[in-house]
């Protein structure tokens, strides 16, 4: 029986964006940084996910998205119900003085710099 190594396994990232081209972007950075990324549409989507799955280290999530729910009250959701899961929220719209985000969380507005968001994510969860 073959024994898989698991600190080799990349970290998974969730992806909740309801724009398509943006969504895009974000999986090629998860990507670009080593991660495995995993796509949402919305908050009901990435929530349906984070059922299914033990293995989300990280959720990206933008704020303004169609739904039962946005972003940020994805995130504090997420938060209270799966706590070891970081996260990042990002919005072109709001500013990170104007919202409530969840501790530990960060938040940077668009556009994203690839690079930027890529040391973020390795900063909070390991390098891939």
């Amino acid at each position: 029986m073959m024994v898989m190594d698991h600190s080799v396994v990349p970290a998974v990232i969730l992806i909740v964006e309801d724009e398509m081209l943006l969504r895009m972007r974000a999986v090629d950075m998860v990507e670009d940084a080593g991660y495995t990324p995993v796509e949402a549409v919305d908050a009901d989507e990435a929530v349906a996910i984070l059922e299914s799955r033990s293995d989300i280290a990280l959720m990206f999530t933008d704020i303004q998205m169609p739904g039962s729910m946005d972003g940020l009250a994805l995130a504090h959701a997420v938060h209270k119900r799966w706590p070891p899961i970081k996260i990042i929220l990002v919005s072109g719209q709001l500013r990170r003085a104007n919202i409530d985000i969840p501790p530990e969380s960060h938040f940077f507005g668009k556009p994203l710099e690839a690079k930027e968001m890529i040391a973020e994510m390795q900063n909070m969860i390991g390098h891939a």
